[in-house]
Order: structure tokens, then C-alpha cells, then sequence
């Protein structure tokens, strides 16, 4: 045999290992295994409201079997994930891969019994957030909004500015009708909170009209201000880097449909090793 062909046949044989990744990978991006794993992380939701009722020790003993289950599902939907990862360097570059196996490498460590209880308890409520990292669109709305953040913040800013002063305002103009309300400037942020959310607001304004008849002109321009203009201009951006998000998604997803699969790749080795073969022959 040659030193051709013995290149061929190590080639295949980490094809083999790639039947193998390969098969761990359809599983992965399997929508009934996705749908499996998305009904135990639901299953796992359900029982951390069981355990806030007063139950029989029998079924909190069961209640303890089925938790140690399900970390034991998540750790094989993790093995079985990292297995089916293509490039398995950057499988813990990705944030919810971190996310993911943090949960579950901290739900095998035994601390039920121990002063570290609140925190295993506490993983167990995070586990409902890995829905996130298996639904899609639920990711692509967290990066949205994460990646939005940058330009919210110049939002959130303006909007801070406009609460000051109106707070000053208020402070200055409101303080001796309502103490409560109106008293220093950190009292008035709160009211004014309460008047953009509409909890109310007519009252706090018809109380201030009882001495200033034309301070309805300072609740309407605030509100239009905030309720109105910043929140939409908080929305918009937010729908927009939703977009960009989505058309990426899709480039993405269009990208790996271009590409060949391995079994293609497989197919075509065969083929190159069995022409070989015959030209020898």
C-alpha cells in the first residue's frame, strides 16, 4: 500500500470520529430533543414551585430523585451539545455554553445539607433560564437588548436630565402643598416616576392646580416628554437592533446551508479512494 493510500485511510478513519460528531450534531438540532429538553427545564420550573408549598417528607423525597434526573439530563444534553460542537475550541466562547454547563457542574455539587443550601436552591431557580439558550428567538431578544444597551444608555441619560430638572421644579414649586410628594428631589424623582407610569397622576396634578391653576401645562409636557417621546425612541432602537439581529441570524443560517455537510464530504473521499483504487488495479 502506498503512502497515498495510507493517508487516505487515516482520513477516513477521522471521518469516523466525525460520523460520530456528526451524529451527536443532528441530535443536538433535533427539534424533538430540543422540545425534550425544553419540557424538563419546564418540569424543573414546576418543581421549584412545588417545594415552596408545606409537602409530606415522601414527597419531598421524590421531589429530590427527580432533581437529581433532571441535572443528570442537563448534563447529557451538555455532553452531548459539546460533542456535536463542529469546532469545539470555541464552545465555551459562546456566553450560554458558560451559562449552561456553570448551572449544571454547580447542581452535581451536594450542598443540600450544608451551609451553602440557599445557593444550591438558587441554581435550581436559574435553571429556568436556560430556555434562553435553547430557544433561538429567545436569544436573539436578550442580544438584542444587550446589544442595544450602548445606545439606550444616551437615551436613559437625556431622559435622567429631564427628570432632574423637573424635579427640581417641582421641588421648588410643589414642596409646601405636599411635603410627601413634592418634599426634596429624590421624593419628587419617585413622584414623577409615578405620574410617566399614569399611577394616579391626575390626583397628584389636581392637588397642585388647587394653588398653581396652570401647573397642568408642567405634567403634560413631562409626560409628553417621557411617556411619549423617550420610551418610543427606547422602543425603536430596540426594534431595530431586533432586525439587524434577525438578518444576521438568517446570513448565518443561509452560510451553513451553502457549505457541505460531512456526510457529502464523506461521499466524495469514497469515491476519490475507490478511483485509486481501480487505476491501480
Amino acid at each position: 500500500m502506498t503512502d497515498f493510500n495510507k493517508s487516505i485511510d487515516k482520513t477516513l478513519v477521522s471521518t469516523g470520529h466525525s460520523a460520530l460528531q456528526r451524529r451527536f450534531y443532528e441530535i443536538r438540532n433535533n427539534k424533538i430533543f430540543e422540545l425534550f429538553v425544553i419540557s424538563i427545564i419546564i418540569f424543573s420550573a414546576l418543581m421549584i414551585g412545588a417545594n415552596s408549598y408545606q409537602i409530606s417528607p415522601t414527597t419531598q423525597t421524590v421531589l429530590s430523585v427527580l432533581d437529581i434526573t433532571i441535572t443528570v439530563i442537563f448534563l447529557i444534553e451538555i455532553v452531548i451539545r459539546f460533542i456535536g460542537e463542529p469546532n469545539k475550541k470555541r464552545f465555551f466562547h459562546n456566553f450560554w455554553n458558560i451559562f449552561d454547563t456553570f448551572i449544571v457542574i454547580v447542581s452535581l455539587i451536594p450542598i443540600e445539607d450544608s451551609e451553602m443550601a440557599i445557593l444550591g436552591r438558587l441554581v435550581r431557580i436559574f435553571r429556568v433560564l436556560r430556555m434562553i439558550s435553547i430557544i433561538p428567538e429567545l436569544r436573539i431578544l436578550i442580544n438584542s437588548l444587550v446589544k442595544a444597551l450602548p445606545q439606550l444608555g444616551y437615551v436613559m441619560l437625556l431622559m435622567f436630565i429631564i427628570f432632574y430638572i423637573y424635579a427640581a421644579v417641582g421641588t421648588t414649586f410643589f414642596a409646601p402643598i405636599n411635603p410627601e410628594l413634592w418634599g426634596d428631589i429624590s421624593i419628587s424623582l419617585l413622584t414623577l416616576f409615578r405620574v410617566m407610569t399614569f399611577e394616579d397622576w391626575t390626583d397628584v396634578m389636581y392637588e397642585s392646580m388647587t394653588v398653581y391653576p396652570l401647573s397642568w401645562t408642567y405634567y403634560l409636557t413631562f409626560i409628553f416628554f417621557t411617556a411619549f417621546a423617550f420610551l418610543n425612541m427606547v422602543i425603536g432602537i430596540v426594534v431595530n437592533v431586533l432586525e439587524q439581529e434577525r438578518q444576521i441570524e438568517e446570513d448565518l443560517k443561509n452560510k451553513v446551508c451553502e457549505e457541505p455537510t460531512m456526510a457529502e464530504l464523506k461521499e466524495e473521499l469514497a469515491e476519490i479512494k475507490a478511483l485509486l483504487i481501480k487505476q491501480q488495479k
